[in-house]
Formats: structure tokens, sequence, C-alpha cells
């Protein structure tokens, strides 16, 4: 008698498909509001479309957005500005001074001898800060000779804003070749590519495309920021050496150099006030292309 329980339970159960698909009685439901009834804006009405068409959405984005306006569609505008939003840590890291400065940063805490302080995101925060502002004043040659002028209308073709805005970095980057004097990193890159440089002093700026710039350019940062890494390096290295030849002479092999040595380098460099000197230091090392 037990079993008979369960009777109305697989009766439920092989009624519920019926019960499914017997249509469903009364007028039907009112579409959600939309700009035209259907349930989305940029749907057609009546078609029981549940899928938006993602150019329009694009297109609505577009004109959400104030100066996107162009020689091209919205759409397109609106994939330019995000394709650049996601490169934009690559040009960062590639087209400014951040190698230069992340580089002689790491190098200074490996010479105190602290590899865990400070950590590694705020030498990379003060590394960025420094970089903003060293680049401000390109910054505002971007915005003043490309981007205002687009926003404005005066320009309508993305091919020359784009051109207006690299020419500030071009010369930025010249700037810092010139003043450490690395042509030959610029040469080598140009010989690649296939560029006649036996007579440089016939070579012009214009001659010059930014695909063969940037890679010379960061060749240039890195040999400025191993330079300048030694140079902090040094001091440090000195008084290693020193407490390492005391310790011998007092026959204290077994201990550690370092752990001597570690409070010797932090008082000297808080004593000759050493995260100005070196901040300082790399910041008017940064030279600043010619007004345009």
């Amino acid at each position: 008698m037990s079993g008979l329980r369960f009777i109305p339970l697989l009766l439920c159960f092989l009624m519920a498909p019926c019960a499914l698909a017997q249509p469903v009685m009364g007028p039907p439901a009112p579409p959600a509001p939309g700009a035209d009834g259907a349930l989305f804006a940029n749907a057609p009405a009546g078609d029981g479309s549940l899928l938006a068409n993602p150019v329009a959405m694009l297109e609505d984005a577009s004109r959400a957005v104030p100066g996107l306006g162009g020689g091209i569609s919205g759409a397109l505008n609106i994939l330019i500005l995000l394709t650049v939003l996601t490169v934009a840590p690559s040009i960062m890291v590639m087209c400014t001074c951040f190698v230069r400065f992340i580089i002689v940063l790491g190098l200074l805490k490996q010479a105190i001898g602290t590899q865990t302080l400070p950590p590694a995101q705020v030498i990379t925060g003060l590394a960025f800060f420094m970089t903003l502002l060293v680049m401000a004043p390109t910054f505002e040659r971007i915005h003043s000779e490309a981007l205002l002028p687009y926003q404005r209308g005066e320009i309508t073709d993305q091919t020359v804003m784009w051109e207006r805005a690299v020419q500030p970095v071009r010369d930025f980057m010249f700037a810092q070749i010139e003043a450490s004097e690395n042509w030959s990193s610029l040469y080598m890159v140009m010989n690649y590519r296939g560029q006649d440089t036996s007579d440089p002093g016939s070579l012009t700026r214009a001659d010059v495309d930014t695909l063969s710039l940037v890679p010379a350019y960061m060749l240039s940062e890195l040999k400025i920021a191993f330079l300048m890494g030694f140079r902090v390096y040094l001091p440090f290295l000195v008084i290693d050496m020193v407490i390492a030849s005391v310790l011998i002479s007092m026959s204290m092999m077994m201990l550690p150099p370092v752990l001597i040595s570690l409070p010797f380098k932090l008082l000297l460099f808080v004593l000759v006030d050493g995260w100005q000197l070196v901040v300082g230091s790399l910041m008017l090392s940064v030279a600043q292309p010619a007004g345009p």
C-alpha cells in the first residue's frame, strides 16, 4: 500500500508535457516599451527579434559621445576609440620616458638591498606619475593641435588628426635621441628596413617614419637607463666592498656583509636626501623638444 502514495506524483509527471503543449488562451502580452513598440529601440516592430543591431548600437553610442563626428561613420569612430584605448598602455611604455624611470628606480632598489621595499606597485606608480609630469607639455600639444580641432569640426579626416597627434610624440622622441646622441640605433633600424644611411647629413626627420623611430627610441632609452642605473649603483657598491673588507679583516667571514651594510646604505641615502636627488635627476635628464 505504501507504493500507492507515488501514483499521484507519477500522474503529474506524465501530464506535465501535455499541459505545456496546450496553447495559451487570452489576449497577447503587450510588448516592452521602446521607440516603436519593439523590445529594443533598434529592432523592427513585430519581428520578435531579441538581438539589437550592433552597428546601430555603436552609432547610438557615437552620438552620445561629443566630438566623435568626422569623415567616417560613428560606429567606426567608436571602434577606433576602443582600439586606441586598448593599445594605450603599450604607447605609454614605448613612446614616453616611462622605461627610463622604471629601470633606474628598479636598479636603485636592488642597489640599496631591499628587494621588497618599496613594493613594486609603489615604484611603478612613482614612475607613472613622473612620466605624466614630464610628458605634460607633449600631451598639451596633442590636445591643442589634434583633439580640439577635431572636436570643433575643423578636422574631419581621421588621418589628418592622427598625423597631428603623432607629431608632438615624434618631436619628443627625436629630442631624446638628439640629447643622448644615440643616432646609431636609429641608423641600425633604418638600415634593416633598407633605407640608405651612408650620408647622415642629408637625412631629415621627415625621412624617418614612426615605425623606425619607435624601436630606435626604445633602444636609446634602455642605454640611458642602464648608464644612469650604473651611476646610482656605484656608491652602494663601494659601501658593500668596504664592509666586506672590514669583516674579512676581523675574521668575521661567516657574517653576511649585506646584513651589516644595509643600515649604512639606508643612513647614507637618507642623509643625502636620495629620493629627491634621484627623482630630480631623472626628470631633468629628459630633454623637452622645441616649440612647434
